[in-house]
C-alpha cells in the first residue's frame, strides 16, 4: 500500500491510487481527489455521480454498472466522461471513494 499526501492530508491508498478504507471518505476527500486528479472542481452534476456511485456500493458493496448511472442520474454516458476524464470507474469511483472496481483497467 501506499500513502498519497494531498494538501497536507495524507490517504492510504493501493498501487491505482484508490482509497483503501472507503470509510475514510467523505466530500473534502472527494474534493482533494478531485483537484488532484486533474478532474477540478465539483458541480452538481458530478456529485450526482458521486452520491449514486457512493450509494450504490453502500447497498451492495460493489459499484454500479455505468448504465445503471446513466439511468439514476440522467446524465449521458459521453458527458460523464466529460465531467470525470478518467472515465466513469477509474476517476469517478476514486473521487467517491471506492476500491478499485472489478474489470478496471
Amino acid at each position: 500500500m501506499a500513502i498519497l499526501e494531498i494538501e497536507g492530508k495524507t490517504f492510504e491508498v493501493d498501487g491505482d491510487g484508490f482509497l483503501v478504507n472507503p470509510k475514510e471518505w467523505n466530500e473534502e476527500v472527494a474534493q482533494l481527489f478531485a483537484k488532484q486528479d486533474g478532474t477540478g472542481e465539483l458541480t452538481e452534476k458530478h456529485w450526482a455521480v458521486i452520491k449514486n456511485i457512493r450509494s450504490h456500493w453502500e447497498k451492495t458493496d460493489m459499484a454500479p454498472m455505468v448504465r445503471s448511472i446513466c439511468q439514476d442520474t440522467g446524465i449521458r454516458l459521453r458527458e460523464i466522461y466529460t465531467l470525470f476524464p478518467q472515465g466513469p470507474a477509474r476517476g469517478a469511483c476514486k473521487i467517491a471513494g471506492l476500491p478499485k472496481p472489478d474489470g478496471c483497467v
